[in-house]
């Protein structure tokens, strides 16, 4: 008995070791591994196509509504100083003339969307900035020229409207929703980086609502590492589907090239101005007269606040709206239209989102006591300089 064991077991020991080494160097003879290679392959491939089509398909559907915008004005050269030398103009007479007076013509590039089939393009204030001539290419290879319908510096959007023949109407892209926009997705951006015609990048939203960067009055961006160069500006960033998100607009850059940070204003923000401009001209937005500035902990532990939240008033613009309701330097705006405030970010954009001429209640801190005051909500004047944010 003893002996059949040892039999037994000695051939066990065999079996395996000739299994072990048949699976190792020759798998395809049991009939196994190359079934699971081939199973792994193909799992692998159609993700892949399933990933790649999804982008394709987001790029077809969006790149016949980006536009390139090319624009020229003329800019005047200051007069050299040593043309009014009398030591230089003795030696070289009068031979270089006015020639530094003559006006210099510069172009300048960026990109648009088509947001409609009648001719209305979306693109950024900068772009077509005291432009005096706009020409538009479209992907398909046509190119008209441009007026602007209207801008808005303080988001830094224009709307532009070219002739359309009816028998070939633009093709408008498709807005997406904002409030479906969540970081880690990707989105593609869109535009004429450096003019050397359309080109795409993928990236996923980095970060929702980026503010206080100086970059315009109203900021909410969208951050983004999809690559955005010099001439993206006013190109669309859309979603997986072709969607679009947002319209690209600025980068964060030390060279003048994409680092990977990007910034689109929000397709929620562009839709509504979009909407006034082509409807009015222009942009109405509500205000009330006041200077603000953020609440610091040192400026909270002198008030004795319990938080930081809100707005200082500063300064309140004399005969205002504010300072007819009697809002005075110090008091502290913690509410408007039943809307709580949380810095004045917020407090601006509460505000410019009321109707002028309209009343409106807001809360205010005033010493250790709140106070409710209704004001009469004025039309916010034109923006008088550049990244002004803090007139409200």
């Amino acid at each position: 008995m003893r002996r059949f064991w040892l039999i037994f077991a000695q051939t066990v020991t065999i079996s395996l070791a000739v299994l072990f080494v048949v699976s190792t160097l020759k798998p395809e003879w049991l009939g196994r591994g190359s079934g699971i290679v081939a199973l792994r392959e193909v799992v692998a491939g159609s993700e892949q196509v399933s990933a790649a089509s999804g982008f394709r398909e987001a790029a077809r559907v969006a790149l016949p509504s980006v536009v390139h915008i090319y624009t020229t004005k003329e800019v005047k050269t200051p007069r050299h100083p040593l043309l009014d030398d009398p030591v230089f103009r003795h030696f070289f007479g009068d031979r270089f003339g006015d020639s530094d007076n003559e006006p210099q013509q510069t172009s300048g590039l960026g990109s648009g969307v088509v947001v409609s089939p009648n001719g209305y393009i979306l693109t950024n204030y900068h772009v077509v900035e005291a432009a005096d001539d706009i020409e538009v290419a479209l992907a398909d290879g046509r190119k008209s020229k441009a007026r602007i319908v209207g801008s808005d510096p303080d988001t830094d959007l224009a709307v532009l409207q070219v002739k359309v023949d009816d028998k070939a109407p633009l093709p408008a892209i498709t807005f997406g929703q904002m409030e479906s926009v969540k970081v880690g997705d990707v989105v593609l951006a869109i535009g004429n980086p450096f003019g050397v015609g359309q080109t795409v990048t993928m990236g996923i939203v980095s970060a929702l609502g980026r503010s206080h960067l100086g970059i315009n009055t109203f900021e909410n961006f969208i951050q983004t590492d999809a690559a955005i160069n010099p001439g993206n500006s006013g190109g669309a960033l859309v979603d997986a589907s072709g969607n679009l998100v947002g319209i690209n607009t600025a980068i964060y850059s030390r060279s003048g090239g994409s680092l990977g940070i990007g910034f689109a204003i929000p397709v929620s923000t562009a839709k509504a101005v979009m909407e006034q401009i082509i409807q009015h001209g222009t942009v109405t937005r509500g205000w009330i007269g006041v200077e603000v500035q953020d609440i610091t902990p040192e400026l909270a532990d002198s008030f004795r606040l319990p938080s930081n939240e809100g707005a200082l008033i500063s300064g309140v613009v004399r005969g205002g709206p504010a300072d007819a309701a009697g809002v005075k330097p110090g008091d502290i705006l913690i509410g408007v239209a039943g809307r709580k405030v949380d810095d004045p970010e917020s407090m601006l954009n509460l505000v410019a989102g009321l109707q002028p001429g309209q009343s409106a209640a807001f809360k205010l801190r005033r010493g250790q006591g709140e106070v409710d005051v209704n004001i009469k909500v004025g039309k916010r004047p034109p923006l008088r300089r550049p990244n002004s944010s803090d007139d409200e």
